[in-house]
């Protein structure tokens, strides 16, 4: 049998690397064996293919033949496309040189590579779009590389464009897929579950997953200054739920405040991240994603350190993100909604519970304790003096039940507030609270025309409280209310001039939290100036009109 001649030898070659094609699953031994057969076809001793990584600057893959695991050891990192691999990456078009050492662009070898003269590198090149290199070095007796070398590789570089391709559209479709189950996860949840917890952890797991993040947290306001780790996956997860960081002083707090998403490629260099906060993760790079709900940001998403050799995550990473805080800034806000719809119900049975004892106690209980003062009196008309002594005291006793009756019912609900509105309520509130405890009251309303019910309600029991708590706390001499209405909203400053307090630290005995609930419900806010310095108390209450 006659020996093949070479051009037989590469012929079968060829053949044998457009086989691979269709046989071969795994892309790496693929492109593997396009290298070992562009080595073959040029007679070359050394041979490598870099692939492109997707942002176009540098190499992510980098297959070799010809040189021994110990010699790829010693040499180290694999190149990321500088010098001369850079030249094709940014060109694409095919490169021969007779010594690859003498171009003015090569940055040398490291240590320990083999020596390497003759040169051939042909772009990976599909529709136009370059997917990577082949290179090939030292060909079989010191000989240069030839144009038909260098059309053979081409051949092999449109084989291996096109594995590429194909495996890069898998991986996106697989992406897609995952995404896309991910995502009716997630909204199947937010359709049947109604613990906040478990929606947030889900999203958080989620999306960690599909954006190879080492940590993804959630995090929301907890009062006007800080926020909460609500939801943690990855690394250190049960060492960060419920932690809270600053909000001013943290990137979250910044990206609420913006409500934009930011990245990050570098946590170090960035003046707005909270340095304890990063300390504790341990985070090099970030993102961070606000979760807007009717144009409310309500929380962020924040995930740190995508796995793998480059820890930045790319403007895809982001835009998922942000599907998925899409989704968490509905579960917040429906948990939000669901609570304030609770609290308002029960508030408003409150008050529905306090008008109908107000009413009891003075039209029943206080008709009651009339008519026994009214049948005191004509009994004492009919007894001897030792008797109607004892029926003056006892009617004494029924007067001042009767008054504690009324009182009460006024505390209750005032009949004056539903009947005549808030001015003329406080005003009876405030000439009460002045003769009972001595300390004087400045009232000052300005409001043309009644409130709605819910808000004159609302701004009764924040005045009201407030007044019980200079009792009990202040040590006050004067206070001054100034109730007052602009054209989109109502508002009412309290102010003392007492010992003053610390109201971070005694919001529950103070009523303070009561107080924002019930203004939190219409939309409105509360603010405290106060300190432990005898500067007094301010407390600003404000609700918003519709």
């Amino acid at each position: 049998m006659e020996a093949a001649t070479p051009s037989q030898n590469r012929l079968r070659a060829l053949i044998e690397a457009g086989l691979a094609i269709t046989s071969e699953l795994s892309l790496d031994a693929l492109l593997q064996r396009l290298v070992e057969a562009a080595a073959q076809l040029t007679e070359a001793r050394y041979a490598a293919l870099g692939v492109i990584d997707q942002s176009g600057a540098q190499l992510e893959r980098f297959l070799t033949t010809g040189i021994d695991p110990e010699t790829q050891a010693a040499i180290g990192e694999l190149p990321r496309g500088e010098g001369i691999l850079g030249v094709l990456i940014r060109e694409a078009r095919p490169l021969r040189l007779h010594d690859l050492n003498d171009d003015p662009r090569a940055v040398g070898f490291p240590a320990n590579h083999p020596p390497m003269r003759s040169f051939l590198g042909v772009p990976v090149l599909l529709r136009g779009v370059a997917y990577g290199n082949l290179y090939l070095t030292e060909k079989a007796g010191g000989e240069d590389f030839t144009e038909e070398d260098e059309e053979l590789v081409g051949l092999l570089a449109g084989q291996a464009a096109v594995a590429i391709e194909n495996a890069r559209l898998y991986e996106a479709a697989t992406g897609w897929s995952r995404q896309l189950e991910s995502l009716n996860e997630v909204g199947n949840a937010l359709a049947t579950e109604t613990d906040l917890q478990r929606l947030l952890d889900l999203i958080a797991r989620r999306l960690r997953e599909l954006i190879s993040a080492r940590v993804v947290t959630v995090v929301l306001p907890q009062g006007a200054d800080d926020l909460r780790f609500a939801a943690v996956a990855g690394e250190d997860a049960d060492s960060l739920l419920g932690h809270t960081t600053s909000r001013a002083r943290s990137k979250s707090g910044r990206v609420l405040e913006r409500r934009r998403s930011e990245r990050v490629d570098s946590i170090i260099d960035d003046l707005e991240v909270d340095r304890d906060a990063t300390r504790l993760l341990g985070a090099r790079t970030g993102l961070w994603v606000p979760l807007i709900a009717r144009e409310r940001a309500i929380g962020v998403i924040a995930a740190h350190d995508k796995l793998g050799a480059d820890p930045r995550f790319s403007d895809a990473d982001v835009r998922l993100a942000e599907t998925f805080a899409s989704r968490a800034a509905v579960a917040v806000d429906l948990s939000e909604r669901i609570e304030r719809n609770a609290l308002g119900r029960v508030v408003d049975a409150q008050e529905v519970e306090r008008r109908r004892l107000a009413r009891e106690l003075h039209d029943e209980t206080g008709q009651a304790l009339t008519s026994i003062l009214l049948g005191l009196k004509s009994l004492e008309e009919k007894v001897d003096a030792e008797a109607r002594k004892a029926i003056a005291e006892l009617r004494e006793l029924v007067v001042a039940t009767l008054q504690d009756v009324r009182r009460l019912a006024v505390e209750l609900r005032p009949k004056v507030l539903d009947d005549f509105g808030l001015e003329a309520a406080l005003e009876r509130l405030t000439a009460a609270f002045s003769e009972q405890t001595g300390i004087e009251v400045q009232f000052e309303a300005q409001l043309p025309a009644r409130l709605p019910e819910e808000i004159e309600t609302a701004f009764y029991r924040v005045i009201q409280e407030s007044l019980t708590n200079v009792v009990k706390h202040a040590r006050a001499r004067r206070v001054s209310i100034v109730l007052t209405r602009r054209d989109s909203a109502v508002s009412a400053v309290i102010e003392d001039d007492g010992q003053g307090f610390d109201p971070t630290a005694h919001r529950e005995g103070f009523g303070l939290s009561g107080m924002q609930e019930r203004l939190a419900l219409l939309g409105g806010g509360l603010q405290i100036e106060s300190g432990a310095n005898g500067s007094g108390t301010t407390v600003a209450a404000e609700v918003p009109l519709a």
